[in-house]
């Protein structure tokens, strides 16, 4: 789920700011750069901050890869993904 629309920064990528030591709005912005420009998603992401309604949900999942679940936008899953199909390339030429 899209918790900032404006810069498409998803709620795993909250949580796993959260669950990496973000624990103040000013983080989650430095790190993400959640409310930077409207602002309609302040609220929504306090409250994976410590304290907030949704702080005891905050868990991160390791796996990697497009199959696993990973957001279309997470930098990892999108290095891993072009791995996947330059090494599949390979092996079929």
């Amino acid at each position: 789920m899209f918790i900032c629309v404006c810069n498409a920064i998803t709620e795993r990528q909250v949580q796993a700011a959260v669950a990496g030591g973000a624990s103040s709005m000013a983080d989650l912005q430095g790190q993400l750069g959640v409310a930077a420009c409207c602002g309609c998603c302040a609220e929504t992401a306090a409250e994976y901050l410590p304290g907030g309604r949704y702080a005891g949900q905050v868990t991160v999942h390791h796996s990697v890869g497009a199959a696993s679940g990973a957001a279309a936008n997470d930098p990892v899953a999108v290095e891993v993904r072009f791995t996947e199909i330059a090494y599949r390339r390979a092996c079929t030429a």
